[in-house]
């Protein structure tokens, strides 16, 4: 299949633009580097007829269903892993803290803004890690950002996966410590890039995802802690969507492989997954914890975390902790979409079978298309589009639930195989350039 190529429009599209107004580059927000690829990208959806299959409006709780337009549509778009989010205990729990603290917590917990609930929700949270203490931000991209760039330096070398979430690409830019990326998931060449690394560098700091949520796949964790122990550097494990999603009881990859939580140098986790509430957390050791807690800016700096928000994520995580059957079906359900898919001859990447299951497309035009065909049959579903992926990797991405029926992912399965099955006629119907195949 052809591809058109975006990248050689929005070139010239704005080499004219800038011959014709040179004097107003400086101010012209239009003139923003990456504004006119995005702008090229939106003209070729409205010459297709295809919606922006973003900022969808959900006029409800996003779930495993959710209700866009006024219609009633399987959800496979929803981070409400275990269904916490509209748990009866979750919801008391909110509307409780409201009822004693308000919503806001009014200051930077420095300041003012300290409350019991903050502090119940670190000792919880470093209880399930075994470790001595945690922390709590109010955004999870601000902890990877805040704490990756507070630790490391210009004398240091911080090493992260291919994959790993922007929030820790940005943490090494910001710390100005040096950055290097391994393979995905390839742990050799991991090891071939630290090699050479630890005489250079004074501090090695190596990060990776309990689960990628691109690829609904993990790393090995037993072996990334010999790599750290033999390579004197800190090992960091971003768990934003393993928790509640790996080991039989959703504790993540540290029970999923059965390991000492303790190896671990530093977990990192955002609290809007299976936790039901919002921001990200730090886990370890009392020293790296206080540490933190006393002079990194991205706390020390913001409000404090909503009590409310709080509340929530306490109680999902003693929900979760008390009802493990969750977990049990979220890992049914993981392993039977994907083993359906394959059956039908999809392509499902790397995924294991978690609550994570790309299917690959290709290219983003047809991904877009499928996206919105989807939606059409109740079906809601989102792509991922180049340059999130490689131009050759655009995918539908489906999140699983426990809240999924096998009426769900059954008709979820059948509904994109059949229009997959479909997408060279249509894509003929339209006349597109390159696709008449």
């Amino acid at each position: 299949m052809a591809r058109v190529d975006f990248k050689l429009e929005s070139a010239k599209s704005r080499a004219v633009g800038q011959q014709a107004r040179p004097h107003m580059r400086a101010t012209d927000f239009s003139m923003l580097p990456a504004y006119e690829d995005i702008r090229v990208q939106q003209r070729v959806a409205e010459r297709l007829h295809i919606e922006d299959t973003y900022f969808r409006l959900h006029e409800g709780r996003n779930g495993a269903h959710t209700q866009i337009a006024g219609r009633d549509l399987v959800n496979f778009s929803s981070y409400d892993y275990l269904g916490l989010n509209g748990h009866p205990e979750v919801i008391a729990a909110a509307k409780a803290a409201i009822d004693r603290y308000g919503i806001s917590a009014s200051g930077s917990r420095h300041v003012s803004g300290e409350r019991p609930v903050h502090r119940a929700l670190e000792r919880a949270l470093a209880d399930h890690y075994a470790v001595d203490d945690s922390v709590v931000f109010v955004s999870g991209y601000a902890t990877n950002l805040g704490v990756i760039g507070h630790l490391m330096g210009a004398k240091d070398l911080v090493i992260y996966d291919a994959a790993i979430h922007n929030s820790v690409v940005m943490g090494g830019v910001l710390s100005g410590a040096q950055r290097r990326s391994f393979a995905h998931n390839d742990l050799d060449n991991l090891e071939q890039a630290l090699a050479s690394a630890r005489g250079t560098y004074e501090r090695l700091l190596i990060v990776v995802e309990g689960l990628y949520s691109m690829d609904g796949d993990f790393p090995d964790l037993p072996r990334l802690i010999d790599i750290k122990k033999r390579n004197a550097a800190w090992l960091m494990i971003d768990e934003a969507h393993s928790i509640g999603v790996l080991g039989a009881r959703g504790y993540g990859i540290f029970e999923h492989f059965s390991a000492d939580p303790k190896e671990v140098d530093i977990w990192m986790g955002t609290l809007s997954k299976t936790l039901a509430g919002c921001g990200g957390y730090i886990a370890g050791s009392r020293e790296l914890i206080d540490y933190l807690r006393l002079t990194a800016g991205a706390f020390v700096y913001s409000v404090a975390m909503p009590p409310v928000i709080a509340a929530t994520s306490l109680t999902a995580l003693e929900v979760m902790h008390r009802e493990p059957e969750r977990v049990a079906q979220l890992r049914r359900n993981g392993v039977m979409f994907r083993d359906l898919v394959r059956r039908r001859g999809l392509d499902t990447g790397a995924g294991a079978g978690t609550a994570i299951c790309p299917i690959i497309i290709g290219d983003s035009i047809p991904a877009a298309l499928l996206s919105q065909k989807l939606l059409e049959r109740g079906i809601n579903v989102q792509p991922v589009l180049y340059p999130a992926v490689a131009p050759n990797e655009a995918r539908l991405r489906f999140f699983l639930t426990a809240m999924h029926t096998d009426k769900d992912i059954e008709a979820g399965v059948a509904a994109v195989a059949e229009e997959i099955g479909s997408l060279d006629q249509t894509m003929r119907a339209l006349n597109i350039p390159g696709y008449n195949r």
